[in-house]
């Protein structure tokens, strides 16, 4: 027995709708500009640099300023963290020289290769609003941890600056 198969149409693909249509190109856009952000913000950091909790622009006082902290007793070494990576440890001391007190001060940290290129940038926050200010003449002591610095640095004494200060209020 044969059966007549009847060639139906097939059914019309429904065009979409213009709605449809720059809802598509809405979401494309949001993603590449997303891609576009992420990959940009990455540019302006070499892929060793780090930066935490930039600070606002120092008024002209602060940056006059900055000139009376020194970074001093710079000492480093290497311990492991508690899942068994090596980490390297700044400790050094910074003595506020001049007549005002600081609040906050932010250093950056460099560390290079044999080539005197730079391997490693780090930017931390030294004083934050949870410690005392820093007064005039006073010293104080703190620590940074790296967690991957690289191969590369030619294990000698990192350079560390002061990039940012805020003054305390009332002196």
């Amino acid at each position: 027995m044969r059966e007549i198969l009847q060639n139906e149409k097939p059914p019309e693909k429904e065009k979409p709708s213009r709605l449809a249509i720059l809802l598509r190109v809405l979401v494309l856009a949001v993603v590449g500009f997303s891609f576009w952000r992420l990959f940009d913000a990455r540019d302006g950091q070499s892929s060793g640099s780090r930066q935490t909790n930039l600070p606002a622009k120092m008024n002209p006082a602060e940056a006059a300023y900055r000139g009376n902290i020194r970074i001093e007793n710079i000492a480093l070494s290497r311990a492991e963290n508690f899942i068994h990576q090596e980490v390297t440890i700044l400790d050094a001391d910074t003595l506020n020289s001049g007549q005002q007190s600081i609040a906050s001060f932010t250093v950056t940290v460099e560390f290079f290769d044999d080539l005197h290129q730079v391997v490693l940038r780090e930017t931390r926050g030294i004083l934050g609003t949870s410690q005392a200010p820093l007064a005039p003449g006073q010293r104080r002591s703190f620590s940074i941890s790296f967690d991957r610095v690289p191969a590369s640095w030619n294990r000698q004494a990192p350079s560390v600056q002061v990039t940012y200060l805020q003054l305390a209020a009332g002196k």
